[in-house]
């Protein structure tokens, strides 16, 4: 009985070496190698928001045996910074890593994809956008332009910019050439500003020429890198146009629905991935970069409540009248609205409460 046992398991576990033999080529050849070109919007010399592209194209090979390749290509490579959502669009490439405020001209909903003046931080934008409904009415708007789009990165709240003279009263602002992207430059514009979108390597040119008078791009480490305090001083915070920018993964849908579900499951999961790496990267290093430009020189402002409420006023005037000609737009709103309303009396109560009392003891902890 014994040796009948034996011979009996030895029989099954060769079956089943034999079926373990079988079933990995199985799985191999379920996976089809596929090659996508990646456009990002950022140059190459800022390696957080480039290197967040990069760095999702290296997670979706590991995770796919290198089966799924994405080379990742500058601004100017195939297309202009600003026009890397249009390259998915007609099919020139297959996906983008860009933020979409940079398509409000398309539609001005997207302006929420990445984040509304006055509204989310950066924690509070991924919630709203994976569980009160931010996903799918995007995604609904992007659909309109043959893309879909994924969380891929944030930056968290973002500086107020360099200026070349201080900043203190609203009359300040009227005539301001100011390099401002999405929604904020038009609630600026309400104030006298002259808002001006230009891709990231074209900042620093136009505020050395004097065609500029103030930029902001992301915050102290990418700031530093774009050499702006080499031609403005006043270093403003905080960015409240941008409480936390984040960025997309925008895909061809066509391409995407090409994709075996598999891949859309490894895709989804590497841009969270993405995504967190980008928002801790950026709060290791900002920190440390501040404090190299205040030891360069830089000048460190706050805007005065009188600007920040004026610029409030202004952003709210600019909300109703989209909302009143524009459904997308008015719908997205509504959305971001009601989930901040429930958000940040919670908020108060307990996050900004720790914060706040860190901050204040600070060394003493």
């Amino acid at each position: 009985m014994t040796t009948m046992k034996r011979r009996n398991f030895l029989k099954g576990a060769g079956l089943a070496a034999a079926a373990g033999t079988v079933a990995a080529p199985a799985i191999a050849q379920s996976m089809p190698e596929i090659r996508w070109r990646l456009t990002s919007s950022f140059p190459k010399s800022l390696d957080t928001i480039f290197g967040t592209a990069q760095t999702f194209a290296k997670y979706m090979a590991e995770a796919t045996d290198n089966k799924f390749q994405i080379q990742v290509f500058a601004p100017g490579e195939i297309v202009g910074g600003l026009q890397a959502m249009d390259a998915v669009q007609n099919g020139s490439v297959e996906c983008a890593h860009t933020p979409l405020y940079y398509y409000i001209g398309k539609e001005p909903a997207l302006g929420m994809g990445t984040g509304l003046p006055f509204s989310l931080n950066a924690r509070q934008l991924h919630s709203w956008w994976h569980f009160a409904g931010g996903k799918e009415i995007i995604n609904e708007v992007m659909g309109k332009y043959n893309c879909t789009s994924l969380v891929c990165g944030n930056s968290g709240t973002q500086m107020g910019g360099f200026f070349r003279k201080e900043i203190n009263t609203v009359d300040d602002l009227k005539g301001l050439k100011f390099r401002i992207g999405g929604l904020g430059g038009q609630v600026l514009a309400k104030l006298g500003v002259v808002p001006q979108q230009l891709a990231p390597g074209d900042v620093y040119p136009a505020l050395e020429r004097g065609t500029l008078d103030a930029a902001e791009f992301v915050g102290p480490y990418d700031d530093e890198k774009l050499g702006f305090l080499k031609v403005a001083k006043y270093y403003y915070a905080p960015g409240w146009w941008e409480g936390g920018a984040m960025l997309h993964l925008v895909v061809n849908q066509q391409k995407w629905n090409e994709l075996p579900k598999q891949y859309q499951a490894i895709m989804n999961q590497a841009t969270e991935a993405a995504n967190n790496w980008m928002l801790a990267k950026y709060d290791a290093v900002n920190g440390q970069a501040l404090r190299r430009m205040v030891g360069a020189g830089a000048e460190l402002r706050t805007f005065s409540p009188a600007i920040m409420e004026a610029s409030l006023k202004a952003a709210n005037e600019l909300y109703a009248e989209l909302s009143a000609k524009n459904a997308d737009f008015k719908k997205a709103y509504d959305s971001m609205v009601a989930y901040r309303n429930d958000v940040l009396p919670w908020w108060q109560l307990n996050e900004y409460a720790f914060d706040t009392f860190m901050i204040r003891t600070r060394g003493r902890a």
